[in-house]
């Protein structure tokens, strides 16, 4: 089973922090199994409560607070375009959200090609007004 994008960007997060999951667990008032579940992917979807806690915890900046808001309600996500957006700092949430909201058939996309394609089409955007 390929790793859940929620899961993967909990875990990046948690690690960035330096906590261990019993730590996380404390500090968010949430049960450090449920913490390991969302993080291995056996739970996608955590109520907002939940969320809420893990994230004021955590403390992400407002990009990363947004994705886990997505991602706990878009399981499908690909992990690798999470991984790619946290590696580059230029990608904005809404470059996030909409290369993750685009559709695609067969393969799976490039997504360092698909957030170029976004990044044109808003940068035209923006110069129409």
């Amino acid at each position: 089973m390929a790793e859940a994008a929620l899961g993967f960007l909990l875990r990046n997060l948690r690690e960035q922090k330096e906590l261990s999951f019993r730590e996380l667990a404390r500090l968010a008032e949430v049960d450090h199994a449920y913490i390991y579940r969302l993080e291995t992917g056996d739970k996608e979807s955590p109520s907002p409560e939940v969320l809420a806690k893990l994230t004021k915890a955590l403390k992400p900046g407002k990009r990363e607070t947004e994705m886990l808001h997505y991602l706990s309600e878009h399981a499908d996500t690909a992990t690798e375009l999470v991984e790619l957006t946290l590696k580059d700092q230029s990608i904005t949430y809404d470059i996030f959200h909409a290369t993750a909201s685009m559709s695609f058939r067969g393969k799976r996309p490039n997504f360092a090609e698909r957030i170029d394609l976004v990044r044109r089409f808003l940068d035209e955007e923006a110069r129409r007004g």
